[in-house]
Parts: C-alpha cells; structure tokens; sequence
C-alpha cells in the first residue's frame, strides 16, 4: 500500500490532518514546511500551487484544503470507521464538514478581523452572522454527543478542532455545548499524540 505523507506545518491547519491520521491507524510521514520559504518552493508548488499546509500525497492522489482530507481518508480507508456509514450518517457528515469549512470559519475569521458586513448586508454573505453561525453550530452540537450522532467520525475531527481552537483563542464564544463536544473530542488518545507529536516539532 502507498504511503500517505503529508505536507505540514506545526502552527497550521496541518494538525488537523495529523489528528486524522493518527486516528486512521495507517502508516504516514510529515514533511515540515517553512512559511516563506520551502512552502514556496516550485517543488511544493507543484503539489499545492496555493503555497500552503496542509497537503496530503497518496499514491497519484494530491489532497489539498484540510477539511477534504479528513474526507478523503474516512472514503479511501473505511475499514477505520471513520466515515459515514449510512443515508442519515453520510448527510449530517457532509452538512457538518462544509458548514465548518465554509460559514462557520468564515464567520470566525470575519469577527477576529473586524470585518464583518453591516446587518442589513448579512443576507448576501454565506454565514449570515456570526450570532446565526454560533446557534446553528450549537443546535448541531446539542443533539448528541458527536456531530454525527453517537459516533465519532471524520467529521469531529475537522469540527472538533474548530471549536476546540475556537474557545482556546476566544474566536468562538464560550457555550456549555461547545465546552462538552471540546472536551470529548480532545481526549481522545489520536489527539493526544497528534498534538505531542506536533508540539515536538515547534521551533521555540
């Protein structure tokens, strides 16, 4: 079987991709990254023109943008258990994981930058607001204790570390439901070692 390697950063989005691998079980290396510097080579460029971490190489097949390899391994290895496993499954793991990918983080980053659009503007951007994305993110988290339902998948890695970074940076404001999805999901032993392995990485 081809290697998975992945291309990384130790302060990116990278770590959300080494949590999923470590909770894949399967065999993988992280080529580290420089801002700036490595990640502009044309040799990186050749796999992600974007510049950026992280990136996922498997055999003939490139993966780029985080949440679409958390994806792509939960599909190519469903043996883990990893992906949806059926109608229901399958349509709140693909609702979860774009929301996260798309409102929910352009809402975060719009507030953090101060650049959200006026009220009477908020219909002509994805998340509505950022008080529209929070409750929508709140009620999903609510009804049970994965995004999913009662089993842990792809798809609480990629929320799971939104909100975890969320509430560890203050972007996300501070709810008893993100408090408890936080909790379940970082204590999981994969996240344990993705994050040691990566804090070992950190250049002080």
């Amino acid at each position: 079987m081809s290697e998975l390697v992945l291309y990384s950063n130790p302060r990116s989005r990278g770590r959300i991709a080494r949590w999923m691998l470590e909770e894949l079980g399967q065999p993988y290396s992280v080529h580290y990254l420089d801002y700036g510097t490595t990640m502009k080579s044309p040799d990186y460029l050749a796999i992600n023109p974007m510049g950026k971490v992280p990136a996922l190489v498997h055999a003939k097949a490139v993966v780029t943008e985080t949440a679409a390899i958390c994806a792509y391994l939960a599909l190519t290895f469903p043996e883990a258990g990893l992906g949806p496993q059926n109608d229901v499954e399958r349509a709140l793991f693909l609702r979860w994981m774009f929301f996260a990918a798309g409102p929910l983080e352009a809402a975060v980053t719009a507030r953090s930058l101060k650049c959200e659009p006026p009220k009477d503007k908020a219909g002509t951007v994805g998340y509505g607001t950022y008080e529209d994305a929070l409750q929508t993110l709140e009620v999903a988290l609510s009804a049970g204790p994965y995004i999913t339902g009662e089993r842990f998948t792809a798809a609480d890695v990629y929320v799971g570390a939104h909100v975890a970074w969320g509430l560890q940076w203050a972007t996300i404001e501070t709810r008893p439901a993100f408090e408890a999805y936080r909790d379940r999901v970082v204590a999981r032993p994969a996240y344990i070692r993705a994050t040691e392995l990566d804090n070992a990485a950190l250049v002080p």
